[in-house]
């Protein structure tokens, strides 16, 4: 179902080569209206759906960091070994392997089919962790498939953003648009730093009888099933909502490059693995976001060995990334007015973050370097490296859009969002082969931000989708 608005002929270039600076109207099919700006128009229904698609966006990142602020207590609830808690991470970019299928349906179904099947595995997947079961071990499993059913929800609420923002929205609010429907997934992980260790008690291991313990292992287990079953109700809402109402697209577009046409699929992707400046400026966003995922999701067993409390670790998770979605909605408004400084505003942010992932990773350190390790350098050097890569996100998305048009947004940042979820997925497999000493992963985040920096400094930015949308409009 291809939508009303887009034509047919989909493998016509709209751009002429670089040797020509002029613009050449691309062919409109004879069903379609003209694609200029007098056919274009802006609905107030783009926020309603841009919330809806938010909330999925939210709950996906919460259910997915469920589990690694309040590892300690899980360990004395369930019998979970740190293997366990990464392999829970773990399911998220796991959740990503089927994330081909994904693109293609939102390209050939649009957003609606999309976010109701999405949407539908999530409620599965929230569902089952929620069985009361006394059995442990039956218990566990339900928790670990259902992991990856959340993880399933990943492909889209991570790489639509671009999509639903170019589909619903004007030329000058589509990064911020792009900012609020990416980050609130980094948003709802943050929320999980806080929801776990303040619902959830900790462990208690000074307790005099093994009555006493079990009796506190079972209440830890009577809170846990407490936040499963609020995350599977806020869930079940919002599937309700998008299962009411939740329009693919709107009656016109609001953009001259919203309504033209694009590649096919499978030409798509032939594009983007040949396309060598796209390959540069993905590994420059895949690698430290790949890694900062697998370094926020065990951020609690990271801090652990460094004596900081599970209390303390939750509250330093959250305002890393709370800091990095205010940074980074405040960048996206930005580049929406002040047109053309993409690639510069990523070089500031990544050179904070390699600053800042620099200074945590040598404090931790402290018996070499000799710097002090408190909980006042620990909260700021956690919080800045949030703050700069968080921020990068929607960004990012931006200039992949911008960089590869006409390829379809839901394919560009599907194919980036696989990548960053692949090096994540390896980062997490050596977690659980190397999970007594976890240091070597602060090496690993300062590393990468660095070779990202190199990369985006290397990189020749452009702005084909944007030349587009100003030379048709004027």
């Amino acid at each position: 179902m291809e939508y009303a608005w887009r034509g047919q002929p989909e493998r016509e270039p709209l751009l002429p080569s670089r040797s020509q600076r002029r613009f050449v109207q691309p062919p409109v099919s004879q069903h379609l209206q003209p694609v200029g700006a007098q056919s274009s128009r802006v609905y107030r229904r783009r926020w309603l759906v841009l919330a809806v698609f938010s909330l999925f966006g939210f709950m996906q990142g919460m259910v997915w960091n469920t589990w690694g602020p309040i590892q300690n207590s899980a360990k004395q609830a369930y019998g979970f070994s740190s293997f366990d808690i990464a392999l829970l991470v773990l399911w998220g970019p796991i959740g990503f392997l089927p994330c081909f299928l994904f693109m293609w349906l939102l390209d050939k179904k649009g957003l609606r089919v999309s976010t109701l099947l999405t949407s539908f595995l999530m409620v599965l997947g929230s569902g089952l962790r929620c069985i009361p079961v006394s059995d442990h071990m039956v218990k566990r499993w339900l928790i670990h498939i259902g992991q990856l059913f959340n993880g399933f929800g990943g492909p889209l609420l991570i790489s639509a953003p671009p999509f639903l923002s170019a589909t619903w929205f004007p030329a000058d609010q589509r990064a911020t648009a792009t900012a609020i429907a990416s980050l609130v997934n980094y948003l709802g992980a943050a929320c999980a730093f806080i929801v776990g260790p303040l619902v959830v008690p900790g462990p208690n291991n000074t307790l005099p009888l093994q009555n006493a313990m079990d009796s506190h292992a079972a209440f830890i287990r009577d809170r846990v099933q407490a936040v499963l079953y609020a995350e599977f109700g806020l869930i079940s809402l919002g599937f309700a909502a998008t299962f009411a109402y939740f329009p693919s697209q709107p009656p016109f577009p609001p953009s001259v490059t919203a309504g033209s046409q694009r590649l096919s699929y499978r030409s798509s992707i032939c594009r983007l693995v040949r396309n060598c400046r796209f390959l540069m400026i993905a590994v420059a966003y895949a690698i430290p976001l790949g890694v900062l995922g697998g370094w926020t999701g065990v951020l609690d067993m990271i801090l652990t060995q460094v004596n900081v409390s599970q209390v303390d670790a939750g509250w330093i998770g959250f305002w890393s990334i709370i800091g990095g979605c205010v940074v980074g909605l405040a960048m996206a408004r930005f580049a929406d007015f002040i047109r053309g400084m993409l690639k510069l505003i990523l070089v500031l942010m990544l050179a904070g973050a390699t600053l800042s992932s620099t200074w945590f990773t040598l404090t931790d350190l402290t018996s070499v370097t000799h710097l002090p390790l408190t909980k006042g350098t620990l909260y700021t050097s956690c919080i800045l490296i949030g703050i700069f890569l968080n921020s990068c996100v929607p960004i990012f998305f931006e200039l992949f859009v911008e960089t590869v048009y006409p390829i379809p947004e839901g394919i560009t940042c599907g194919f980036v969002t696989l990548l960053t979820n692949v090096f994540m997925g390896v980062l997490l497999f050596f977690l659980t082969v190397y999970h007594t000493d976890v240091s070597w992963m602060n090496w690993c985040l300062t590393g990468s931000c660095f070779f990202s920096l190199f990369l985006v400094l290397c990189f020749k930015e452009s702005y084909d989708r944007l030349y587009v949308d100003v030379f048709v409009s004027v």
